[in-house]
């Protein structure tokens, strides 16, 4: 079994809240409406869907039996929190942001 996740496209329908997509949403003229490693929301959803999105890429769903994999998964959306808060959690407002997204994302730990 590889350790490298896949990406998979699926319709839009298939997508679920809490799936990260692997490649960028982009509207028919090219604009992005959601960027890479994007956490699919509830609200994204119905937004998308009014908008006729109708397929996406996503990663591939780890196993439960696989806690390396969602090791992963949790290790490179704390990597993303830090790379867009590179410029701002120096400032306390940014640093609090930042800590409640941190906790948020770290979520329970299995």
């Amino acid at each position: 079994m590889s350790n490298t996740p896949t990406p998979n496209e699926i319709d839009l329908q298939q997508a679920a809240e809490g799936m990260v997509l692997a490649a960028a949403l982009l509207d028919a003229h090219g604009g992005v409406l959601l960027p890479q490693d994007a956490t699919l929301t509830a609200a994204t959803l119905t937004s998308l869907r009014r908008r006729g999105i109708e397929r996406c890429v996503v990663w591939a769903a780890a196993e439960p039996g696989e806690p390396a994999a969602l090791a992963r998964a949790r290790a490179q959306q704390l990597a993303r929190l830090e790379r867009l808060f590179r410029h701002s959690a120096g400032s306390d407002g940014g640093a609090v942001l930042l800590a409640q997204l941190r906790a948020y994302r770290e979520g329970p730990q299995p």
